[in-house]
């Protein structure tokens, strides 16, 4: 059966982007304490506004109320840089690696119920595989592992685009051919 790879190939891979949810657990760890160093900085800064700048009942001076500022805003953009991690991780090939291999799998079911000839069948399990592989699977290269070339395969769009092929030869061959029984070809 054709739709078999990608039967295969789709459960191999929703294994590997799903294994992305403990690396991102592990990312929130840094999250956790970013948050507190965060509260603790803006904090300080809240009620040295709320006591009109003073500390202890004593007037502060500018040097300090700036080193209190620089250290708030320092606490937000670590706090940012962090979340933005976990985001691109999240966003990126854990959401879209998910969804892509979910589609090979229902492909492959899809390609199993088709009367229609070999090399179409092939066209449609290829175009869901390569589309994958080139959309999540670069994302996954570019965000976990930051290999800079893989964001310049995304750039090019083939993995959407064979995708989206995939998806309209697939709906086309559905009209053709679809058929009550598993096709053995």
């Amino acid at each position: 059966m054709i739709g078999k790879k990608n039967i295969v190939f789709g459960f191999l891979y929703l294994v590997l982007t799903a294994a992305l949810g403990p690396v991102m657990v592990n990312m929130y760890a840094d999250y956790g304490s970013a948050v507190g160093e965060k509260q603790q900085h803006v904090g300080r800064l809240q009620a040295m506004q709320e006591n009109e700048f003073e500390e202890n009942l004593e007037s502060l001076s500018a040097e300090q109320i700036a080193k209190a500022n620089t250290q708030g805003i320092l606490s937000l953009n670590k706090l940012a840089n962090i979340e933005s991690s976990i985001d691109q991780v999240k966003g990126g090939p854990h959401a879209h690696g998910n969804l892509e291999a979910l589609l090979n799998i229902a492909a492959g079911l899809v390609i199993c119920y088709l009367a229609v000839a070999s090399w179409l069948k092939q066209l449609i399990s290829w175009l869901f595989i390569i589309g994958t592989i080139m959309h999540s699977g670069m994302l996954y290269l570019a965000r976990v592992f930051e290999l800079s070339w893989a964001d310049t395969v995304l750039g090019t769009g083939i993995g959407p685009l064979c995708i989206l092929a995939g998806l309209l030869v697939a709906g086309i061959a559905s009209t053709i051919g679809f058929q009550q029984n598993v096709s053995d070809s």
